[in-house]
C-alpha cells in the first residue's frame, strides 16, 4: 500500500495532466518543436501511469465534447493500444466489466490497486461477468486497431489471454478469455480460417505443441539455429516438445474448445490432432502426473469430438492408427517437418515429445498384443459411451463387412473358390496388422455395446443373408458363421423386434440357412442354428399380449417414430447423461431437440421438454441461455399452455427458490413468447399471464421467506458488528478470514478518499439506488415489478384484444399508482417502465381504431373514456413537471402528447378511412363528418354524404 499511495495522490488530478501535456503535444496551432517536446513528455506520462488508473481517465476524456476532436483521436489510440501492455487485456476486461450497464452498482474488480497490474489478485467479490459485458469486452480485444497488423496485434495480446487461460486469474476469467478468442477471433473467418492471422497466433503453437509434424519448416529451421548455440547430448533423444510445454498446450485446448459452444471451432481444431489426443487419451496405466497433466484433458477432448463428429470417417483413422503413440503414418504437407516421434514418458514421470531414430526396413515392427487388445477395448468404449446407437451401428457394419469379406476371402480361396458373397465394399491395400486391429475392435464392440449394434436393421439382415448365401454356395469358417449367428441372435431378441420386419425374401433365406445349419455336422455352429431356428419362428407368439397394438411393419409413420425417438434419446443424452458435457456438447443436443419441436414429433413428451428447457435456464451459462430462449418461443407456437405455464411458475417464483438474475432470465423468455404468440395472445393463457404479471408488479407482493432470511441476515451483521466492537475494545486481533474483510474496507475508504467530490457525490446517489432495488421487510425486488410492467405494456401493445378490458384497466390503473404513490430516487427504473406501459396501451388502442377502420378487424369492444383520459393525462402532466428523474419527465411528456393525438383522432368517426377519395386527395370522410356535430361541409362535394348531392343556390335573372 505505502508504495502505491504517492501514485494514488495524484490520481485526482491525472486527467487534468494528460490533457494539458495532450494540448501541448497535438494541438495543429502549435509549431513542430513544441509539438515533439510535447509528445515525449505525454508518451512518458503515459508511461508512468498504472494501467487500471490510465484506462478509467482515458475513458472518461474520450466521450464526446470533453475534449477537442484533434486531441479526442490521439486519446483514443493511446486507449486501444492500452491492451498491449503487459496487463492491459486483464485491465481491459476488468473495466468493462465494472462500467457496463449489466452490473451497474457492483464492486471494482481490480481490488483498488493499481502499481503492479499482472500480480493483482482476483475480486473475491468483484463485478458478475454478464454475457453482455464480455459481448463488449469481445468485440474491443478482436478489433484490430487501425494502422496495425493483425497478427501484430494478436500476437501482443495472445500471450495475456494464454495466461488467462491457464487460470492465473481464476476459472471465471480463464472461460473469459477462451471465449473472446474462440468467438471473437477464431469465429470471424478473415482471423479464424486455417493460415489466418488468429489461426496461426492462437491454434497453430498448441496443434504444434502437441503433434509437431504440423510445424513449419520457418519456426524448424529457427529452432534448430538456437539448437546449435546450445550443447546437444547425443546419447539421448532429442526432444522436440518438452513435458510443460505439452501439459500447458492440452490445458489450453481443453478451456478453449469445452469453453465455446461452437461444433465447428471443435472440428476445425482437434481435427488436425486427433490422433495425437486419441494416443494420449488412451494412455496405459496413467500415472497420476500423467493423469493431471494431459490425460484427462485428452480424455475429455476426445470424448467431446466423437460426441459430436462421431461417424464413420471420423472413427475409422482412430482404428486403423489403433496403436498410435505419436506421429502418424500419414504424409505431411510439403511445409511440415516429417521427422517421426512419439510421446515418452520423463524421469520425473510425465510426457515430453521426442525424435525416433530412423525406421530400420530389414527388421518387421514390433507387435505388443496386449497393447492392441487394451487400445481396441478403450476405442470400444469411448465409441460405446460417445456415439450414437446409429453412428455405432454403421462402424460396427463397416468393420464386420471388411472382416467377413477378409475372413471369406481367405476360406474361399482355400476351397479354390472365387466366389464373392457380399457387395464390395471401398478398401485400401491393408496389413494384417491393421486386420488384426479392426477384429479386435469389433469383437470388444459387440461386448461392450451389443444393443447399439442392430439400429441399421435392415443393413445388418443384408450382411446376414449375403454370408448365409455365401456359406451355402462354398462353406465358410465357423468362426465367420458364428459371429454372424450372434448378431441374428441379437436382433431377434431385441424387444422391438417381430418378423414383419424382415423382408420376406430375406425371411426365407435365413430360415433355410438355420435349418441347413442345424443338419450339418458343425458342432460350433448347429446348436446355435437350430434354437435360433426355434427361436424365430415361434417369436411372435412369446409377445406379451399387450403388446398386439404395436406397429406391425416399418411403414411410414413407424419409421418416423423410429427415427425421432433415437433423435430424442440422442439428444436428451447429450443435454442430461452427463453434467460434465461441455457447452459445445450441450448446444448440438439443444439443436436436434429443437429439430423436433420444429417438426412436431410425436415422441415428445412436451412437460418434460419445458421442465429440461427451465432447468437449463435456470442454470447460468449465457450462450445457452440464448438457445433455450429461442426453443421456449418454438414450443410456444406450438404448445402455448405448457410453454408459458412453465416460464410463469418459475417467473412468479411462489417457493422463492430462485435468484432475482434467474427470475429476470425466465421473464426476457416470457416476453419473446408473448412477442411470438402475438394474436394467438388470448383466452386463458393471456389472463393467466397478465394475472401473474400485476401480481408480481403490484405494490402488495409479500415474500415471506425473504422477509425471513432478510432479518436473519441483519441479526447476524448486528452480532458481528458487536463482535468486532468487543475484540476491539480488548484489544485482540481479528482472525485471519476477517483480516482480509478489513483489509478490502481499507481499500474501498482508500478508494473513496480519491475521488473527487463530484464522483463521491455520484457514487452515493448510484449506492442508494441499487441498495433500493434489492427486497426491502419482504416486497418484492424493484427490478421484478420493473420487468413485469415492461412484459405487461409489451402485451398490451402485442395483443390488446387478448389481453381482455379487466387485465388492461387494472395495469393502467397499477402503472398511474406507480408515479403517484413511488416518488422515490430508486423506483426511477419502475416508473419509467410505468409510463411506457401506459404508451403501449394508448398505441394498441390506436392501432386498433385504425384496423376497425380499415375492416381488417372487428371492433375492440371498449376503449378510454375521456373521463380516464382525463384523470391519466392530468397525473402525467403533473409527474412531466415535478419528477426527480429526467427520463421519466421525458417519457411522461412524450405520452401526455399521445394521448392528446387520441383525443383528437377519437372525435373522428370509425368509418373515415373506409369512404372514397375526392378529387382533392382527401377522403370523403376524415374531417367529412364531425362527430357530435350536425354538420357535413363537404356534402355533394363529389364524395361524401352517403352518396347525397348537396343543393345548390342558383340566381335567376
Amino acid at each position: 500500500m505505502a508504495e502505491v499511495s504517492p501514485a494514488q495522490d495524484k490520481k485526482p488530478n491525472l486527467i487534468q495532466d494528460i490533457v494539458d501535456v495532450g494540448k501541448k503535444a497535438f494541438n495543429p496551432t502549435s509549431d513542430e518543436v513544441t509539438r515533439e517536446t510535447g509528445q515525449q513528455r505525454y508518451n512518458e506520462l503515459i508511461e508512468k501511469v498504472d494501467t487500471w488508473t490510465l484506462l478509467h481517465a482515458l475513458n472518461a476524456l474520450i466521450k464526446p465534447d470533453v475534449v477537442p476532436p484533434w486531441l479526442r483521436q490521439p486519446l483514443m489510440q493511446t486507449l486501444t493500444l492500452l491492451p498491449l501492455r503487459a496487463d492491459g487485456v486483464r485491465g481491459t476486461l476488468e473495466l468493462v466489466f465494472s462500467v457496463h450497464p449489466s452490473n451497474v452498482g457492483r464492486t471494482d474488480p481490480s481490488g483498488g490497486s493499481g502499481g503492479s497490474g499482472g500480480s493483482q489478485a482476483p475480486q473475491k467479490q468483484g463485478a458478475s461477468i454478464t454475457h453482455e459485458a464480455v459481448a463488449v469486452a469481445t468485440k474491443l480485444l478482436s478489433s484490430v486497431p487501425a494502422g496495425m497488423a493483425a497478427e501484430d496485434w494478436f500476437g501482443g495480446i495472445a500471450g495475456q489471454l494464454f495466461a488467462l487461460m491457464d487460470g492465473t486469474a481464476g476459472p471465471e476469467l480463464a472461460r473469459t478469455a477462451a471465449q473472446v478468442v474462440g468467438f471473437g477471433i477464431l469465429g470471424k473467418k478473415a482471423y479464424g480460417a486455417p493460415g489466418a492471422p488468429g489461426w496461426n497466433v492462437f491454434v497453430q503453437p498448441l496443434i504444434e505443441a502437441v503433434n509437431p509434424s504440423l510445424r513449419q519448416m520457418s519456426s524448424v529451421k529457427k529452432e534448430e539455429e538456437e539448437e546449435e548455440e546450445d550443447v546437444i547430448d547425443l546419447s539421448k533423444p532429442q526432444v522436440l516438445v518438452s513435458a510443460e510445454a505439452l501439459q500447458q498446450a492440452m490445458q489450453r485446448l481443453q478451456v478453449l474448445v469445452l469453453s465455446n459452444p461452437s461444433p465447428g471451432l471443435c472440428k476445425r481444431i482437434l481435427g488436425r490432432v486427433v490422433l495425437q489426443v486419441w494416443a494420449l487419451a488412451s494412455w496405459n496405466n496413467p500415472s497420476d502426473a500423467i493423469q493431471n497433466s494431459v490425460y484427462t484433458p485428452a480424455r475429455k477432448l476426445l470424448r467431446t469430438y466423437l460426441q459430436l463428429f462421431g461417424n464413420l470417417d471420423s472413427v475409422k483413422p482412430l482404428v486403423a492408427n489403433l496403436t498410435c503413440k505419436g506421429s502418424s503414418s500419414a504424409p505431411a504437407a510439403s511445409s511440415s517437418i516429417s521427422t517421426p516421434w512419439r510421446f515418452t514418458t520423463t524421469a520425473a514421470g510425465m510426457v515430453e515429445i521426442t525424435a525416433l531414430p530412423p525406421p530400420d526396413g530389414s527388421r518387421p515392427p514390433e507387435l505388443d498384443w496386449m497393447d492392441i487388445e487394451y487400445r481396441a477395448s478403450t476405442l470400444a468404449d469411448y465409441i460405446a459411451g460417445a456415439c450414437s446407437a446409429e453412428d455405432t451401428s454403421s462402424i460396427f457394419l463397416s468393420l464386420l463387412r471388411r472382416w467377413v469379406e477378409t475372413a471369406g476371402a481367405g476360406t474361399q480361396q482355400q476351397n479354390n473358390q472365387g466366389i464373392s458373397f457380399v457387395a464390395p465394399v471401398e478398401t485400401e491395400t491393408k496389413s494384417p496388422v491393421e486386420d488384426l486391429m479392426e477384429v479386435s475392435v469389433l469383437q470388444q464392440l459387440m461386448d461392450k455395446a451389443p444393443d447399439k449394434l442392430i439400429s441399421h436393421f435392415d443393413q445388418l439382415l443384408e450382411l446376414i443373408t449375403q454370408v448365409f448365401e455365401a456359406d451355402a454356395k462354398s462353406p465358410l469358417g465357423d468362426e465367420v458363421v458364428s459371429i454372424v449367428l450372434s448378431l441374428l441372435n441379437l436382433a431377434v431378441t431385441a424387444p422391438s423386434f417381430q418378423k414383419t420386419d424382415i423382408k420376406p425374401t430375406e425371411l426365407a433365406v435365413v430360415e433355410q440357412s438355420l435349418d441347413r445349419l442345424s443338419r450339418q455336422d458343425r458342432p460350433d455352429v448347429s446348436g446355435t442354428a437350430r434354437n435360433l431356428g426355434m427361436l424365430l419362428k415361434y417369436r411372435d407368439e412369446l409377445d406379451d399380449p399387450d403388446d398386439e397394438d404395436r406397429g406391425k411393419g416399418k411403414g411410414p409413420p413407424d419409421a418416423r417414430k423410429v427415427e425421432d425417438r433415437k433423435t430424442y434419446n440422442l439428444a436428451m443424452g447429450y443435454i442430461t447423461g452427463d453434467k460434465e458435457n461441455p457447452p459445445p456438447i450441450v448446444a448440438e443436443g439443444l439443436k436436434l431437440l429443437s429439430g423436433l419441436i420444429l417438426s412436431e414429433s410425436p415422441v415428445l413428451d412436451i412437460t418434460a421438454v419445458a421442465v429440461l428447457l427451465s432447468n437449463l435456464l435456470a442454470e447460468n451459462e449465457d450462450y445457452i441461455n440464448l438457445q433455450v430462449v429461442k426453443m421456449f418461443t418454438q414450443l410456444a407456437g406450438r404448445h402455448p399452455k405448457t410453454a408459458m405455464k412453465e416460464l410463469l411458475d418459475h417467473y412468479l417464483d411462489p417457493q422463492e427458490k430462485s435468484t432475482t438474475d434467474t427470475r429476470l432470465r425466465f421473464g426476457e423468455a416470457l416476453a419473446q413468447v408473448i412477442e411470438r404468440l402475438g394474436e394467438t395472445f388470448a383466452g386463458d393463457v393471456a389472463r393467466e399471464a397478465g394475472e401473474t404479471l400485476l401480481s408480481v408488479a403490484g405494490r402488495r407482493g409479500y415474500r415471506p421467506k425473504t422477509l425471513a432470511r432478510q432479518a436473519k441476515e441483519e441479526r447476524m451483521r448486528k452480532l458481528k458488528a458487536e463482535k468486532r466492537a468487543r475484540r476491539e475494545a480488548a484489544g485482540i486481533a481479528p482472525p485471519p478470514g476477517e483480516e482480509d474483510e478489513d483489509e478490502d474496507e481499507d481499500v474501498d475508504m482508500d478508494m473513496d478518499e480519491e475521488m473527487t467530490e463530484e464522483d463521491r457525490a455520484k457514487n452515493d446517489v448510484l449506492a442508494q439506488i441499487i441498495q433500493g432495488w434489492e427486497s426491502k421487510r419482504g416486497a418484492e425486488d424493484v427490478r421484478m415489478r420493473t420487468s413485469a410492467l415492461s412484459i405487461l405494456g409489451a402485451a398490451l401493445e402485442s395483443h390488446l384484444r387478448g389481453v381482455g378490458p379487466a387485465i388492461a384497466s387494472a395495469a393502467v390503473d397499477l402503472c398511474v399508482n406507480v408515479l403517484t404513490l413511488e416518488p422515490e430516487l430508486e423506483k426511477g427504473i419502475l416508473r419509467r417502465a410505468a409510463i411506457v406501459a401506459i404508451l403501449s396501451f394508448v398505441r394498441a388502442l390506436a392501432a386498433a381504431r385504425e384496423a376497425a377502420a380499415a375492416g381488417a378487424s372487428l371492433s375492440l369492444g371498449f376503449g378510454l373514456t375521456d373521463g380516464s383520459r382525463a384523470d391519466i393525462q392530468r397525473s402525467l402532466e403533473y409527474v412531466a413537471a415535478t419528477d426527480n428523474d429526467g427520463l421519466v419527465r421525458e417519457h411522461a411528456r412524450d405520452v401526455v402528447e399521445s394521448l392528446e393525438a387520441w383525443r383528437v383522432t377519437s372525435m373522428l368517426p370509425h368509418t373515415a378511412t373506409t369512404t372514397t377519395t375526392d378529387a382533392t386527395g382527401v377522403g370523403g370522410g376524415g374531417l367529412a363528418r364531425l362527430a357530435g356535430l350536425q354538420v357535413n361541409p363537404d356534402l355533394g362535394g363529389g364524395g361524401g354524404g352517403g352518396g347525397k348531392q348537396r343543393p345548390r343556390i342558383e340566381e335567376i335573372e
